[in-house]
C-alpha cells in the first residue's frame, strides 16, 4: 500500500516538475504576448483575443465536488451494508456502533497533519494520495472477516479521507478570487450532501445485485478512477496549460492566492503551532464545532426522530427523509452566492462573511421549535430550514481559511484545524443526544440543547472571530522566510 501511495507522490512530483518547466514557460510567454498585443498564444486550447477569459477554475471546483461526493459515498457505504454484515459476522448493535464510529477517531485527529501536508506538498499530490488511500481501504473492506478487521479498516479509511477538505480549501484559495470564493466553496461542500444521498440507492443496488462485499470493491474503484482524472487535469494556476493569462490575472487581481512564493506582506509567517495563539482561530474552531454539532443530528438521529417522535412509517420516511438534505444543497449554494454578492456590492469582507455565518447559525436554532409544533410536516419544515441554514453558513465558514491565513503556507493547515474541532462534535453529538434521549425518553431535551448550541456558534462567529483579513504576524510570533 505504501509503495502504491509513494508511487503516486513521485509520479505527481515528476509530472508536475516537467509541466512546470514547459507550461510555466508557455504561460509566461503567453502573458508577455498578451501585454504586447499578441493574444493568448502559448496557452494550449486557448485562442483569439487576449481578453478572452477561460473558465478552468470552474472545471476544477466541480472536480473537487466529485471528489467530496465520492468521499461521502465511501464513508456511508458501511452504514448501508451494516444489516448484512451484522448478520454474517453475528455482530451486536454495540459492536457495530463501535465500528461505525471508529472512522471519526482517525478522521478528526488526522485533520491536523493532513492540513499541514497539503500546505507542504500541495493539493495535487495530497488529494491524490488521500483518495487513493481511502479507496484502497474501502476496497479492502470486501476482505473483512469480523469485528477486528472491520474496525481497523474504518480507522484506515478515516486517515485517508482527512485530506479531502483541507485540499478543497487550498484549491479554492489558489483558483478563485475573493468575490467568487464562497460560491466555489459551496459547490465542493455540497458534494457531501449529494454523496450521502447517492450512496443509498447506489450501494443498495450493488448489494442486491452482487452482494455487500462487491459494493466496497466497486466504490473503491470509482475513487481510484477519480485519482487518474485529478492527476491528469489539476495544476496550479500558472502551470495549467488550459488557463489563459486573462483568467490568471482575474484570479490574482481579485485576491486569489495564485503564487506559492508570495509570503506574508511583512516577510514572515507563523509556525503551525503558533496558529493556536490567535483568538480568531479559536473562534473558528468553536463556531464550526457548534455547526457540526447540529449537523450531525441530521446525519445520525434524524430518521429515528421522524419514526419515533413523529410516527412516520418507514415508507413515508423513504420518501420525505431526503427533503432536508436536498433543501440544504440549495441553502449552501445560496449562502455562497449571497456572500459573494455582498463583496461585489462593496460590502467589507468581514460583513460579507459574518452576516451569512451568524445569520445562518441563528436560523438553524429553529430546530428547537420542532419540539413544540404538533404537526409532523411542520416539524419537518423547521428541520429543513435548520439544515439549509447550516449549509448557508458553511459556505462562508469554509472560505475563512483562505481569507484569514497569514500566507499561502497556512490555508490548508487552518482548514484542517477548524475541521478537527468540528469533527469532535461528530464524535460527541450523537453520543450526548442519544444519552439524553435514553434518560428522558423523548427528543425534547436533545433538540432544545441542539438549538442552544447553534446560538453559541453564532456568538462565536460574531464576537470571537475578529476582522476577516490575513492574520497579523507579531514580531515575537514570527520567523523569517
Amino acid at each position: 500500500m505504501m509503495a502504491c501511495v509513494g508511487g503516486v507522490v513521485m509520479a505527481a512530483k515528476e509530472d508536475g516538475s516537467r509541466l512546470s518547466e514547459t507550461a510555466g514557460v508557455s504561460a509566461a510567454d503567453g502573458r508577455r504576448r498578451a501585454i504586447e498585443g499578441g493574444g493568448t498564444a502559448g496557452f494550449p486550447g486557448v485562442s483569439g483575443s487576449s481578453r478572452r477569459q477561460t473558465r478552468v477554475r470552474w472545471v476544477i471546483v466541480w472536480l473537487c465536488f466529485t471528489g467530496t461526493a465520492i468521499n461521502y459515498v465511501d464513508r456511508a457505504n458501511l452504514s448501508i451494508a451494516a444489516p448484512f454484515i451484522q448478520r454474517e459476522f453475528r455482530l451486536s448493535d454495540a459492536a457495530m456502533g463501535l465500528i461505525l464510529g471508529s472512522f471519526f477517531w482517525t478522521y478528526a485527529v488526522f485533520q491536523l497533519p493532513s492540513g499541514w501536508f497539503v500546505d507542504k506538498l500541495g493539493p495535487r499530490i495530497m488529494y491524490s494520495v488521500g483518495v487513493l488511500w481511502w479507496s484502497l481501504f474501502t476496497a479492502l473492506t470486501a476482505l473483512a472477516a469480523g469485528f477486528a478487521s472491520l474496525f481497523a479498516l474504518r480507522l484506515g479509511l478515516g486517515i485517508g479521507e482527512s485530506a479531502a477538505y483541507p485540499s478543497n480549501t487550498k484549491v479554492v484559495s489558489r483558483w478563485f478570487p475573493v468575490r467568487e470564493r464562497a460560491f466555489a466553496t459551496s459547490i465542493f461542500d455540497s458534494g457531501s450532501r449529494v454523496g450521502t444521498a447517492l450512496s443509498v440507492p447506489l450501494v443498495a443496488f450493488i448489494i442486491v445485485a452482487v452482494g455487500w462485499r462487491w459494493s466496497f470493491v466497486i466504490t473503491g474503484v470509482i475513487g481510484a478512477l477519480w485519482v487518474v482524472l485529478w492527476l491528469r487535469y489539476y495544476r496550479n494556476p500558472r502551470q495549467h496549460p488550459r488557463a489563459s493569462a486573462d483568467e490568471i490575472d482575474y484570479i490574482e487581481q481579485g485576491g486569489g492566492r495564485v503564487d506559492e512564493d508570495v509570503a506574508h506582506p511583512g516577510g514572515a509567517s507563523p509556525r503551525w503551532g503558533q496558529l493556536f495563539g490567535y483568538r480568531t482561530i479559536w473562534g473558528m474552531m468553536l463556531g464550526f464545532f457548534c455547526l457540526n454539532f447540529v449537523l450531525y443530528f441530521f446525519i445520525t438521529w434524524f430518521p429515528s426522530y421522524l419514526v419515533d417522535a413523529r410516527h412516520f412509517s418507514l415508507l413515508k420516511l423513504g420518501f420525505v427523509g431526503a427533503i432536508p438534505a436536498l433543501v440544504a444543497v440549495a441553502g449552501g449554494w445560496a449562502g455562497g452566492l449571497f456572500s459573494d454578492r455582498l463583496i461585489r456590492n462593496g460590502v467589507s469582507l468581514t460583513k460579507a462573511r459574518k452576516i451569512p455565518m451568524v445569520g445562518g447559525m441563528l436560523f438553524s436554532s429553529v430546530i428547537a421549535l420542532a419540539v413544540i409544533v404538533p404537526n409532523g410536516w411542520v416539524a419537518l419544515g423547521l428541520l429543513s430550514v435548520s439544515y439549509a441554514s447550516l449549509t448557508f453558513a458553511a459556505a462562508s465558514v469554509w472560505s475563512l481559511p483562505a481569507d484569514v491565513a497569514p500566507s499561502h503556507r497556512q490555508v490548508a493547515s487552518i482548514g484542517g484545524i477548524q475541521n478537527f474541532a468540528s469533527n469532535l462534535a461528530g464524535i460527541g453529538s450523537p453520543l450526548l443526544l442519544g444519552v439524553l434521549k435514553g434518560i428522558t425518553g423523548t427528543f425534547v431535551l436533545p433538540l432544545i440543547i441542539t438549538g442552544g448550541v447553534a446560538v453559541v456558534g453564532a456568538i462565536s462567529y460574531c464576537f470571537l472571530v475578529g476582522p476577516i483579513a490575513p492574520l497579523p504576524v507579531p514580531q515575537e510570533l514570527s520567523r523569517s522566510v
